[in-house]
């Protein structure tokens, strides 16, 4: 897979915020090298995000996203500006655009303690430099001059650069300055690197339904085969009707498989007990940082009543066939194991519901084409309204009781159960 192929949830977020006519899309169009962004003097021409994906050194595999003016006027502008902070909640990096001339205003002041809330990496730029020389050497604004004489104490302290998108200065050193922060703030979490060896042997049993890409391998599955390979370890991989088939033939015993959690029943009682068994899912959702919250929340299905409500929601888009994994065989299988006749609501995509209030439970997707930020917000946003959130590999593995053995292949989570 190369750097163009970059799944959108591998790839670093870096978004541009600030307020209208401070440009914004000026500087995104200097920032990348190209016209991503219209760019007008008229107060509010990005009515939307614009995203895009790119290669952008020496960061690498990005999303570059344009937003709204936090600034936004009337009905439709408070939806612009509500939309504007929902890209925050994916944002690896933030970029404040603000005036060199004007220096930060409230609404600035105010993104800035939401970026401090919300422990984004932010960065404050000071367009527009080119005209602070002009209204020095003009005596012009004089108020303004000592608002800008004033900044430098300001910015020290977060981290900031003085840039001109007009004249092109600093935007070289802008991007070194979003690279620095990215390797500060990196805190890589593993997805198979440190549970497997050189020369180890592991099995991944991919069943082919449906609703699998025709042709490819769903994300997951192709991470993990790299992962094995750049750390030494031999991959075999197989459906989970030729799993039985495979185990005979092998000589040796291997050291793990993985299975797609959908087949957790089938293929436990396949795999012997002192060879480990995990699911895609489950290493997704250690690999996101939300494992642990995971398997403390679905105690709670065990307090499910008749007539509440659980939300199945996916971080991807896609349709939904007969046999669907999150509309069909996850809710069957928690009537069963409830014996509960639950309302059962779903979501896909970008629609993660704000108000949370009304689930006794949430059991999310492995998140693999959410970024961290993003699937880590929803854990969050769950957390702060007090409501249970698991992901599907953990939620199977339960109701199919191998919870426990599912993840004795990490020690800290396995010894609390």
């Amino acid at each position: 897979m190369g750097l163009n192929d970059t799944p959108r949830g591998e790839r670093v977020h870096i978004a541009f915020f600030g307020c209208r006519n401070v440009g914004k899309s000026s500087l995104v169009n200097k920032f990348t090298g190209q016209n991503l962004s219209i760019v007008s003097d008229t107060k509010g021409t990005t009515t939307d995000p614009v995203l895009k994906a790119m290669e952008l050194l020496p960061l690498g595999p990005v999303i570059i996203i344009d937003t709204p003016g936090i600034d936004d006027e009337g009905e439709l502008g408070f939806l612009r500006v509500e939309k504007t902070y929902e890209i925050l909640e994916k944002t690896d990096i933030a970029i404040l655009v603000a005036d060199a001339v004007t220096g930060l205003n409230d609404k600035d002041k105010e993104l800035i303690e939401t970026f401090k809330t919300s422990s984004t990496p932010y960065i404050i730029a000071y367009n527009k430099c080119d005209l602070v020389e002009e209204n020095k050497e003009n005596k012009e604004n004089t108020e303004n001059i000592e608002n800008i004489d004033n900044i430098e104490n300001i910015k020290n302290a977060a981290g900031s650069i003085y840039v001109s998108a007009t004249n092109n200065v600093n935007i070289e050193e802008l991007k070194e300055m979003a690279a620095r922060i990215l390797d500060t703030n990196s805190n890589e979490l593993p997805l198979i690197s440190d549970i497997v060896n050189e020369n180890d042997v592991i099995i991944l049993v991919v069943p082919i339904d449906k609703a699998a890409p025709k042709g490819r391998l769903i994300l997951p599955v192709q991470q993990v085969i790299r992962d094995a390979i750049d750390n030494g370890a031999t991959p075999f991989i197989c459906r989970e009707t030729e799993l039985k088939a495979l185990l005979k033939k092998l000589s040796f015993k291997p050291k793990m498989v993985i299975t797609d959690s959908q087949v957790f029943g089938f293929v436990k009682d396949i795999v012997p007990e002192d060879i480990l068994l995990t699911s895609f899912s489950i290493l997704m959702a250690r690999y996101k940082g939300n494992l642990l919250p995971s398997v403390k929340s679905i105690l709670a299905i065990n307090e499910i009543e008749e007539g509440d409500n659980i939300l199945i929601s996916e971080g991807c888009t896609h349709h939904r066939q007969c046999g669907d994994i999150g509309s069909v065989k996850i809710p069957a299988l928690i009537k069963k194991f409830t014996g509960k006749n639950p309302n059962i609501d779903l979501s896909s995509g970008t629609e993660f519901p704000k108000d949370l209030s009304k689930y006794k439970l949430i059991i999310h997707c492995g998140a693999c084409m959410l970024t961290k930020k993003d699937a880590k917000s929803r854990y969050k946003r769950a957390k702060t309204q007090n409501i249970p959130m698991t992901n599907y590999g953990i939620a199977l593995a339960y109701m199919n009781g191998i919870l426990k053995r599912s993840v004795e292949v990490f020690p800290d989570i396995h010894k609390m159960l």
